[in-house]
């Protein structure tokens, strides 16, 4: 159960001081080996953030000699905080709940001597005072980087696969309470939904499981004038590597920038998920997408990669 550490990650975000320096000294405490925790500040046009990313070495994970798939972590957001706009942590800041949750409990984990096969690479940003931005239905919360330098910081060449947790409620696509995954994203194509991610979804919440819509602007990077569901599968334009996003969601359209819209349950329930993944993912029972597929996709139909650019008639 990752409860404790939910609650510990909501807490330790909601306060306009708070920073990636703290957040990693809480990390340490959790029981993260301190050379494993890197904070990272990076300055923009609309302010700066700080980039937090953590490693967990696996009992068979490449960065101990092993061949051990690695999984990434995302907490995709633009700000914990719209500060002075809004008061308290926004509703966009819960995939950095997720992030900070995900590394404290598997810190706890490798220090009780529960360590995974494969390595696992989780990283989130800590901005308390972003900008909003004017989206339809409801306000976005906007970010103080580009989408370009935040892929940079968050995604790692070495991952072989990765889960990108974002607050997704400011729409009336995903009209279900709890969170939903997508269908995994590589090199341009949508494919089809992971069976074997069904399956841990189901585990882990009793329930079916929940899938959201994606489209191909959806997958396309941010600044190309399209519309986007919002950031969640940014990861994608970043990697060649499958990725999926895990979705917090609502029945109704929650703007990112609301305040006391966190739903602790809900993300709780996203961390567990992730963590079950990283475990079945290191020990190679569970596939993002089917090879033989992506590549018979291929053969037909040519690479997608260029969905995975910014366009225009030279990308």
């Amino acid at each position: 159960m990752s409860m404790k550490y939910v609650i510990e990650a909501y807490e330790l975000l909601d306060s306009p001081s708070v920073s990636g320096e703290i957040v990693r000294n809480a990390l340490i405490s959790a029981g993260n080996d301190e050379k494993s925790v890197e904070v990272k500040t990076v300055h923009g046009p609309k302010g700066h953030t700080d980039f937090i990313k953590a490693w967990f070495p696996g009992s068979e994970g490449k960065k101990n000699g092993g061949m051990a798939s690695t999984l990434g972590i995302v907490g995709r957001l633009g700000g914990i905080g719209a500060r002075p706009e809004r008061i308290g942590l926004v509703s966009d800041g819960d995939g950095a709940i997720a992030a900070i949750a995900v590394a404290m409990k598997l810190g706890k984990m490798a220090k009780s001597g529960d360590v995974l096969k494969g390595d696992v690479f989780v990283s989130t940003h800590i901005c308390p005072n972003a900008p909003t931005l004017p989206h339809d239905p409801v306000p976005f919360m906007d970010s103080p980087i580009n989408m370009g330098i935040a892929n940079a910081e968050e995604i790692n060449d070495s991952l072989d696969a990765v889960l990108s947790i974002d607050t997704t409620r400011g729409n009336r696509v995903i009209n279900h309470r709890g969170f939903a995954i997508s269908p995994t994203v590589k090199e341009g194509y949508i494919l089809r939904v992971s069976d074997d991610l069904l399956t841990i979804m189901s585990y882990v919440t009793g329930k079916e499981p929940s899938v959201f819509a994606v489209t191909t602007q959806d997958i396309t990077p941010y600044g190309n004038g399209l519309d986007h569901l919002n950031s969640i599968l940014q990861p994608c334009t970043a990697t060649t590597s499958p990725v999926v996003g895990v979705a917090l969601t609502t029945v109704t359209a929650v703007p990112g920038c609301a305040t006391g819209a966190s739903q602790i349950v809900d993300i709780e329930a996203a961390v567990r998920f992730s963590i079950e993944v990283a475990k079945a993912f290191g020990e190679g029972s569970v596939a993002f997408f089917d090879e033989k597929e992506f590549k018979r996709l291929v053969d037909l139909y040519g690479s997608m990669a260029k969905l995975q650019t910014i366009g225009g008639k030279g990308a």
